[in-house]
C-alpha cells in the first residue's frame, strides 16, 4: 500500500481558515456569522473558527432538533456554546416537518432526512436575516466529494471554511482547537433517524475513503493507479461512481449558453462582480 499522509499543520490551517471567514464575510459588508450547530465535529469546528475570526459575540449558533434527535446532540452542541460563549438559539423543527412527512405513511428514511435538512436550511437563512449575518457552512471535503449531503439542505451556505478538509483532517484541527472530547470521539452521524451513522450508511469508514479520495483528487491518480496502490477494485469503483454521479451537487445549476458572457462559464472572475 502506498504511503498516504493526511496530517495537516493545525496552526497554519487555523490561520488560513479564520482569515478566510473574516475576509469573505466582511467583503460583502457583514460582521456576523450564523451556524447550524448539530453537536457533531464538523459544525463544532466551523463554530470554533468563526468565533475566533469574528469574536464570539458576532456568531449565532442555531440548534434545530427534531423529536427523534438523540438527546446528546443538543448536549454536545451546548458544550460548544458554553466553551466559546457564542450567541445561541434552539428552534425545534418537528412542527415544521411533520405535516409533510405525515402525508405519506410509506415515506422512506432518506426522504424524511432530506425534509429535515431542508427545514433546517429555512431556519438558518431566516436567522441570518434576523441576525444580519451570513450562513457559514459545515460540510467537509469527504462529504462534498461523495455527495453525502442534501442539496439546498445542509449543503446550503454563503461560505464554507472546512470544505477543503477531509473528515480525518477535520478531526485533527478540531482536536488542536480544543473541541470537547465527547464530540471528537463519538461516531459521525447526521442524526436524521435513530441509530443512523454516516459510516454505516456509506458502507465504509472515513479513514478508509479519505485515503482513497486523496489519491484520486489531490494526487490525480487514475482508478487503475489506486488499485495498483493497494485499494480493492470494487471499493475504488464504488467511490469513483459516487463522486461522478454527485457532481451536480457541487456546482450551481448549469445555464444554457446563448451569449459570450454566460454566468458560470465566462462571468467568473472577481472583476466581473466589482471586487
Amino acid at each position: 500500500m502506498v504511503d498516504i499522509d493526511l496530517t495537516l499543520n493545525p496552526d497554519l490551517a487555523q490561520k488560513i481558515l479564520t482569515g478566510f471567514i473574516r475576509s469573505e464575510i466582511r467583503r460583502f459588508g457583514f460582521q456576523h456569522a450564523v451556524i447550524g450547530l448539530s453537536g457533531g465535529v464538523d459544525s463544532a469546528l466551523s463554530c470554533y473558527l468563526a468565533a475566533e475570526a469574528l469574536g464570539p459575540q458576532n456568531v449565532l449558533a442555531v440548534c434545530m432538533p427534531y423529536r427523534s434527535s438523540a438527546p446528546q446532540s443538543l448536549e454536545h452542541a451546548q458544550l460548544v456554546i458554553d466553551a466559546l460563549r457564542v450567541q445561541s438559539v434552539v428552534i425545534p423543527i418537528t412542527e415544521m416537518v411533520d405535516p409533510l412527512i405525515g402525508r405519506d405513511p410509506q415515506m422512506s428514511s432518506v426522504r424524511k432526512g432530506n425534509i429535515m435538512a431542508r427545514a433546517r436550511m429555512i431556519v438558518l437563512y431566516d436567522q441570518s436575516e434576523a441576525f444580519e449575518g451570513l450562513v457559514v457552512g459545515t460540510g467537509n471535503k469527504t462529504e462534498i466529494l461523495l455527495g453525502y449531503t442534501t442539496l439546498y439542505g445542509d449543503s446550503a451556505c454563503a461560505l464554507n471554511p472546512i470544505g477543503d478538509l477531509y473528515k480525518t483532517q477535520v478531526r485533527q484541527l478540531a482536536q488542536a482547537m480544543g473541541v470537547p472530547e465527547p464530540i471528537l470521539t463519538k461516531p459521525p452521524t447526521a442524526d436524521l433517524w435513530q441509530g443512523q451513522t454516516d459510516e454505516g450508511e456509506l458502507g465504509f469508514t472515513y479513514a478508509e475513503v479519505d485515503r482513497l479520495l486523496y489519491l484520486l483528487v489531490d494526487q490525480r491518480y487514475s482508478p487503475e493507479d489506486c488499485v495498483e496502490a493497494g485499494f480493492a477494485a470494487d471499493f475504488v469503483q464504488r467511490v469513483v461512481e459516487r463522486v461522478r454521479r454527485n457532481h451536480f451537487k457541487r456546482v450551481l445549476p448549469p445555464i444554457a449558453k446563448l451569449t459570450n458572457r454566460t454566468i458560470g462559464y465566462d462571468f467568473l472572475y472577481l472583476r466581473d462582480w466589482g471586487t
